[in-house]
């Protein structure tokens, strides 16, 4: 297996599940400011020319979410559930992620973090405020979830955890408003036990 990433925000969840589960995979960095992720030997793997791309023999598989739960699965790891009624828990926050607590936590991942990297100006200051806004009206629902609770899903740890959390490594630097949510942040605390959350990317 090749797992084709940078170190940026969606591969960063593909490459601390991968390193958690030690999976035996190859590794292939991608210079985005050279466009590596644009070539046509690229595109060919991966046709919306981002990054990350899992290759498995014939099977070329796209988006962090469904990598990390074919690792999990493809190594026999209770980080997806055999219980089916935790299966559909995992997918629920996937998609309560995806489609809620991901696109405000993006927004400021790029605005304070990718910006200043990639020298593309200063942050926009109207989108900061308003996916500050937005944080603050989707975070409570994953605060209050997490008061009685270590992890997301059956208590234990699970790609959840690792989908869910992966924007929030960078909340200091991109200017996520934590200071609200302590349960929250206790579950970062959990998570930042893991050398694998902490520190995902392979040495190059």
């Amino acid at each position: 297996m090749k797992l084709y990433y940078s170190d940026v925000l969606m591969p960063r969840k593909a490459c601390a599940v991968a390193k958690h589960l030690n999976a035996p995979l190859d590794y292939v960095y991608l210079e985005l400011g050279k466009g590596e992720h644009k070539t046509p030997d690229y595109l060919a793997l991966n046709p919306n020319g981002k990054v990350p791309t899992l290759v498995d023999g014939e099977q070329s598989l796209w988006e962090a979410d469904a990598i990390i739960m074919a690792l999990a699965i493809d190594t026999g790891s209770e980080l997806w559930p055999s219980d089916r009624r935790a299966q559909v828990e995992v997918m629920r926050w996937l998609s309560w992620n995806a489609s809620h607590f991901n696109p405000p936590c993006g927004a400021l991942y790029f605005e304070g973090v990718i910006r200043p990297r990639f020298n593309l100006g200063p942050a926009d200051a109207a989108q900061v405020e308003t996916s500050t806004a937005e944080f603050r009206a989707v975070a409570p629902v994953l605060e209050t979830h997490l008061k009685k609770r270590d992890w997301l899903v059956a208590d234990a740890l699970s790609v959840a955890d690792f989908s869910v959390s992966n924007a929030l490594f960078y909340a200091e630097k991109a200017q996520m408003p934590l200071e609200d949510f302590p349960a929250i942040r206790r579950w970062l605390d959990r998570l930042s036990q893991f050398d694998a959350w902490r520190d995902p990317f392979p040495t190059r």
